[in-house]
């Protein structure tokens, strides 16, 4: 077996391991997402390689990072989505599914810009935009509770679900 071999077979093993540490290992873990709506009112969401469903995008705010900044950095890097405004803030969420340490803040990305759909990589084997009422199938309940709030103006619920 050679190494590109080894690689493609074990690295989702090893991203899946060290995810669960960091859960594990940190006091509390802070998190952003965005329900990100083009002009034709569909959602951007992403599948990624190491968790089943379609999420919203989004992901971890690093040491010394705001949640603004690690929202720029998680739309770059997910879907080659660069902000062109300031997102309002939807709500933040406790994620008890994850952890009962788990809080992730959720923003409204209206105004942006990206030149094409970035191909599947490591981390993103599939993305897209979709219109809320045809969500592809294994779209997760909490990002579906997410959008139904943006979309239908309701106040937010606390947890994730």
């Amino acid at each position: 077996m050679n190494l590109q071999n080894l690689r493609t077979t074990f690295e989702p093993a090893l991203r899946r391991v060290f995810h669960l540490y960091w859960r594990f290992a940190r006091g509390m873990t802070l998190g952003v997402r965005a329900v990100v709506l083009d002009r034709d009112g569909r959602v951007f969401l992403v599948k990624h390689s190491y968790v089943s469903g379609w999420h919203l995008p989004g992901g971890g705010v690093e040491v010394g990072e705001t949640f603004r900044e690690a929202l720029r950095r998680e739309l770059a890097e997910e879907g080659g989505i660069e902000l062109a405004g300031e997102p309002p803030l939807h709500g933040l969420f406790l994620n008890s599914h994850v952890s009962r340490r788990d809080h992730v803040a959720v923003y409204v990305v209206r105004q942006f810009t990206q030149d094409r759909l970035p191909e599947p990589n490591r981390e993103i084997v599939a993305c897209g935009f979709f219109e809320a009422n045809t969500l592809p199938t294994e779209t997760t309940q909490g990002t579906r509770l997410r959008i139904s709030e943006v979309l239908e103006g309701r106040v937010p619920m606390a947890t994730w679900r």
